[in-house]
């Protein structure tokens, strides 16, 4: 009798994928993000397609190509060539954070657009990370005689004064909220991302236009594979029970709001929380 095998629901494929932070697969875990709006998409189809670029801009490098040589074939080959830039014109189109789509359209949001990126330019051996900037997402490379920080919706590098002007709202919003002495310098918002940070920040991307939609099913789908992601992070899980409300999936909620009040105890919302589960749990009898 032949073996059977059973094919993994996209948040199973999804759960294996962001187990661990050793070699975390992060192309991979950001093109299965597309999974819950294109059910019968091949993840590795797109995989096999970063390939073909990959080969294609390997071979008009030479092996001994200096980093920054590299670094201005690259760009020419996926801005100009290419032809991948922002989609100013539909920014919030849930389909920027979809690298099926991104891939077909050549457009996307800052944050799709760099994954795509750095995976290029880590196959040219670059040294390059992802850096989660307040409001919009920037690249770094390293090159032997400094950084360099860039703008992956346009692919134009940022001067340190571009830089401060850019963060020059977020602080004066921080300073409104800490005090006015609050002050952060700008290298603590230029430093590497980590993947599974990288991979959250699309998902909440996602979160967003989905509340903002109130689409709650897509939004579900979103929060689950928050907290598979951030299993630690309580907030999801109220955010996730609310939406199982918003649903009448009473159970649900009422499992995911009660994990947040045990484990985020000091919250500033919790008796309003306590108060919504005390409603669900009557709705239910």
């Amino acid at each position: 009798m032949p073996p059977s095998y059973s094919i993994p629901t996209p948040l199973e494929y999804f759960t294996a994928l962001v187990q661990s932070d050793e070699q975390f697969p992060l192309l991979e875990a950001c093109a299965s993000l597309a999974q819950d709006e294109y059910p019968e998409l091949d993840v590795q189809q797109v995989l096999g397609d970063m390939d073909q670029l990959q080969a294609r801009l390997q071979r008009r490098l030479a092996a001994d190509a200096p980093p920054l040589h590299r670094l201005r074939m690259l760009n020419q080959f996926f801005y100009r060539e290419l032809g991948f830039g922002g989609n100013v014109n539909n920014y919030y189109d849930p389909d920027n954070s979809y690298l099926n789509a991104v891939l077909r359209t050549r457009m996307g949001i800052p944050i799709s657009l760099a994954v795509l990126w750095m995976e290029l330019a880590q196959g040219l051996h670059l040294q390059v990370r992802g850096i989660n900037f307040p409001g919009h997402f920037l690249v770094k490379v390293n090159l032997p005689k400094g950084q360099v920080v860039i703008d992956p919706f346009v692919g134009q590098s940022l001067s340190r004064e571009e830089l401060v002007e850019r963060l020059a709202p977020y602080k004066q919003q921080q300073q409104a909220e800490q005090g006015e002495d609050f002050d952060v310098p700008l290298g603590l918002y230029l430093q590497s991302a980590k993947p599974r940070d990288i991979l959250a920040r699309m998902l909440r991307n996602l979160k967003e236009i989905h509340r903002s939609q109130s689409d709650a099913q897509r939004l579900l789908a979103v929060q689950n594979r928050l907290v598979v992601l951030l299993p630690e992070a309580w907030s999801e899980y109220r955010d996730r029970g609310l939406t199982h409300a918003d649903l009448g999936h009473n159970d649900e909620a009422v499992l995911d709001l009660e994990k947040y009040l045990v484990c985020a105890d000091e919250a500033r919302d919790t008796a309003v929380i306590a108060d919504r589960v005390s409603a669900l749990r009557r709705a239910r009898h």
